[in-house]
């Protein structure tokens, strides 16, 4: 039995969804432990998109059951609205797909807190999708959150959104003289939610467990990015859960020695939506000519992503931190087009050069890259299946990544349909 995880290396929107649809056929079940709406993983399948926020992604494939563990915060609303749209391209969820009793619920005091506080921080705004992921987490560690199970006792339910609402409302209207939201509105709202998921609900931890037991072949699929991570990433910008390796056992409740394999996945450049630090930022028309190419453009929010050169420093920090045994790469076709390619090795700031990535944003803020230039390849490679027929600029460049991370790239993506891919 070989368990793999599945997380991004850099800010997010690598292309996880498309990689964990691909190796989705050679195991049982696949699993989302942390992230909740916020997450956006965009598939093509025959020229046919599909987006998953809650879902895992592997759920186009009938015979895989697919499980949303405990570390997700959930948003029923969204979760039936997938499930909706599923049904509409006929494709069945029903005995496949589990969602953990324990799992946090968002509710709409959440969201409304959530575009509030960013509204409040001005130019200091992290950049949040607005779909309520950091105020639900915040509640989940206060230990005053609402979780799956207790929809299901109306009375208690009842009681503890109640006293709830009233919290939050007296914030909505002393601090942010803003209208009260309803609690019973919410109430008759999640009453209906919790009767439509109750199907989908589980002990998780119990149906985890049973299948390490019986050998089931198991893929954790981590959402948003490593450079993310509430702990690891760019802090304060980052998201609210771990996004690094270190959130599977948490967020499903299986051992860390269940995990035997780790991928990361990277784009051929990088990306970053919202606020933040960026080194390697490609500003003015070179930075918008790669996100018009690349279809850089958020899938939860719409929003025009932030695009910049490779960065070597940003990837290892994130291959040391979760122990990535072998990297992916996707989008290499994106870079078709260009002459030179730059590739950051280090970033300089006041005559020192950091080769590790800092903690201080004031450093990631104001350094100069320090880059290397390759040639580019200037041919379309869409339709490269063997990375032998690569022409040797794009070898180059792929080697010469391999070298500055320390690991082999295994698989590289050249185009967004399921079949455009290359083994290495």
């Amino acid at each position: 039995m070989t368990n793999t995880c599945v997380i991004g290396l850099q800010w997010g929107d690598e292309g996880k969804g498309k990689i964990i649809d691909i190796l989705a056929k050679n195991y049982d079940i696949i699993v989302r432990y942390q992230g909740g709406g916020n997450a956006g993983h965009t598939l093509v399948i025959d020229n046919e998109k599909f987006i998953f926020h809650l879902i895992p992604s592997g759920i186009l494939h009938p015979d895989k059951v697919c499980v949303i563990g405990n570390g997700i915060v959930f948003d029923p609303s969204l979760f039936l609205d997938e499930i909706a749209e599923l049904s509409k391209r006929n494709i069945n969820v029903n005995g496949n797909l589990f969602v953990s009793d324990r799992a946090h619920v968002v509710f709409p005091y959440h969201k409304k807190l959530d575009l509030l506080i960013e509204k409040q921080k001005g130019n200091s705004m992290i950049g949040t999708t607005g779909r309520g992921i950091g105020p639900c987490y915040t509640d989940k560690i206060a230990r005053d959150g609402i979780r799956i199970a207790e929809l299901f006792h109306r009375e208690h339910f009842r009681e503890k959104l109640k006293k709830t609402v009233e919290e939050k409302n007296r914030l909505f209207v002393n601090l942010y003289s803003e209208e009260p939201v309803s609690w019973k509105d919410i109430y008759e709202e999640y009453s209906m939610y919790a009767d439509k998921i109750y199907p989908f609900v589980c002990d998780t931890i119990d149906l985890m467990a049973r299948a390490i037991n019986d050998e089931k072949k198991i893929l954790f699929e981590g959402a948003q990015g490593t450079l993310l991570d509430v702990d690891f990433g760019t802090y304060p910008y980052t998201t609210s859960s771990n996004a690094a390796a270190c959130g599977v056992s948490s967020g499903i409740g299986v051992s860390p020695k269940q995990i035997h394999n780790i991928y990361g996945v990277m784009k051929a450049y990088i990306t970053r939506v919202g606020s933040g630090p960026f080194p390697t930022e490609i500003d003015g028309e070179p930075g918008d000519h790669v996100r018009k190419r690349g279809g850089e453009f958020g899938a939860t929010t719409g929003r025009p992503r932030r695009c910049g050169w490779f960065d070597t420093v940003a990837v290892q920090h994130s291959v040391r931190i979760s122990g990535v045994d072998s990297l992916i790469m996707t989008k290499l076709d994106v870079l078709d087009d260009q002459e030179t390619i730059r590739i950051c090795t280090g970033y300089r700031s006041n005559k020192k050069i950091y080769n590790n990535f800092p903690a201080d944003l004031d450093v990631l803020h104001n350094c100069e890259p320090v880059y290397e230039e390759v040639a580019g390849w200037l041919e379309d490679i869409s339709k490269v299946r063997n990375v032998e027929d690569l022409p040797d600029n794009a070898r180059n460049y792929i080697t010469t990544i391999e070298d500055y991370v320390g690991l082999k790239i295994k698989m590289i993506s050249v185009g967004p349909e399921r079949l455009q891919v290359i083994r290495n």
